[in-house]
């Protein structure tokens, strides 16, 4: 896909996001909303998939450690061919597979469970190893909120990949800046977290606007070059990304938008689309 394309998705994307923490009356649509060009470019650009074929044995994985932004997951899954969009509605519903973190059991295209915090980059660097030890050549991609890395577990991971020297893993830490109880510099702030990371052997990028797929690209194309040690890749977006009330405002980490916010917030989007379409 060329950057265009990209962007008309991760509209389709976001419009996703919105429509079914909507339907749920419950979900966490800002970091779903942060990382919506983030799992567009994984998804359309980075990782040797085949939504036709998602248990291939020689896939790319990924893991969500930050499990709760499962809408942002699940729309992207949805557009890119796993599974209808129209289920995404059933979000969170009861009978649906679609619950309020993700599934590897029941949810085409998920690698790993997860949802308690911390633990999903453990998971991956575990997926790495197991290449290394096999011989495959695929690469794990896991996903980690800014306030989640405040949990003791993920250094504890970072050390073990570090330290195994898995150039197959990489970590993004998608840094917009607001967990649930505020600003994550004033609830135990994880800063700095590319000196962090650092101090356990992995080479780090920091992407300015991790809302660009430009430079996106410009992060994951030198992730692929980095040999002997993992790569992190911390990127600053902007929570809400895309709904216009919901940007920057922590209130939107967990809450769902009523009908009239929905209204609100999917004229954004749909403006946004028709941007898009002139350019």
């Amino acid at each position: 896909m060329n950057k265009l394309e990209l962007q008309k998705t991760a509209n389709e994307i976001r419009k996703g996001i919105v429509t079914a923490v909507h339907s749920a009356k419950a979900g966490h649509p800002g970091g779903s909303l942060s990382a919506a060009d983030l799992f567009t470019y994984l998804y359309f650009e980075e990782m040797n998939i085949d939504p036709k074929d998602p248990k291939k044995a020689d896939r790319d994985r990924f893991v969500l450690s930050k499990g709760h932004t499962a809408p942002g997951l699940y729309s992207t899954l949805a557009e890119r061919g796993y599974f209808p969009k129209e289920d995404l509605v059933t979000l969170r519903h009861l009978g649906s597979y679609l619950q309020g973190h993700p599934d590897m059991k029941h949810i085409p295209g998920v690698d790993m469970s997860s949802g308690s915090l911390g633990q999903g980059i453990s998971a991956a660097a575990g997926m790495a190893l197991s290449a290394k030890l096999s011989g495959d050549s695929y690469r794990v991609y896991t996903l980690l909120g800014d306030g989640e890395i405040q949990e003791g577990q993920v250094w504890e991971a970072s050390m073990f990949a570090g330290a195994k020297k898995l150039d197959n893993l990489v970590v993004i830490v998608d840094n917009n800046g607001l967990q649930i109880d505020g600003k994550i510099e004033d609830v135990c702030s994880p800063y700095p977290i590319d000196k962090k990371f650092e101090a356990f052997n992995f080479h780090v990028i920091n992407v300015a606007d991790g809302n660009d797929f430009d430079q996106l690209k410009a992060a994951f194309d030198e992730a692929k070059t980095v040999k002997g040690m993992p790569t992190a890749i911390i990127m600053k977006t902007v929570k809400g990304k895309g709904v216009s009330f919901m940007e920057n405002q922590v209130a939107w980490h967990g809450t769902a938008p009523n009908d009239e916010q929905y209204a609100v917030a999917m004229a954004d989007l749909e403006k946004a689309g028709e941007a898009l379409c002139q350019k």
